[in-house]
């Protein structure tokens, strides 16, 4: 099992930015990839970005790209996902995702998930 914990979470106002933090732990030695996911309230959740571990190749959704980086640090066994020029659209509650696949942006190609953590956009 792997587990994940995700913090970083906060109100901030729209242009300002965030960055989320997801440490991992546990059988991490199975984890090929993590990514970032986001549900807003009455939608579906959504897939953010991506990244291999052991390349550190990244993929994004079409709506972050350019705004939202997505990294990792192997030693603290922890990914990251800097958010610049924050909009109201990027208000909800990000989950991070870890598992084996090397490839896939749905819910279903991650095996473990964290808890979540709020990121709220005002005006």
């Amino acid at each position: 099992q792997v587990q994940l914990v995700e913090s970083g979470g906060a109100l901030v106002q729209a242009g300002a930015s965030l960055r989320l933090s997801c440490a991992a732990s546990g059988r991490t030695s199975t984890t090929n990839r993590m990514a970032w996911f986001r549900q807003a309230p009455g939608k579906e959740r959504e897939f953010v970005a991506s990244i291999r571990l052991s390349t550190g190749s990244t993929t994004y959704a079409d709506s972050v790209k350019g705004r939202f980086t997505i990294a990792r640090e192997i030693a603290k066994r922890t990914v990251y996902l800097q958010m610049d020029n924050l909009k109201l659209d990027d208000t909800a509650v990000y989950y991070c995702a870890a598992g084996p696949s090397f490839w896939g942006s749905s819910s279903s190609d991650f095996a473990y998930w964290g808890q979540g953590t709020q990121v709220t956009v005002s005006s």
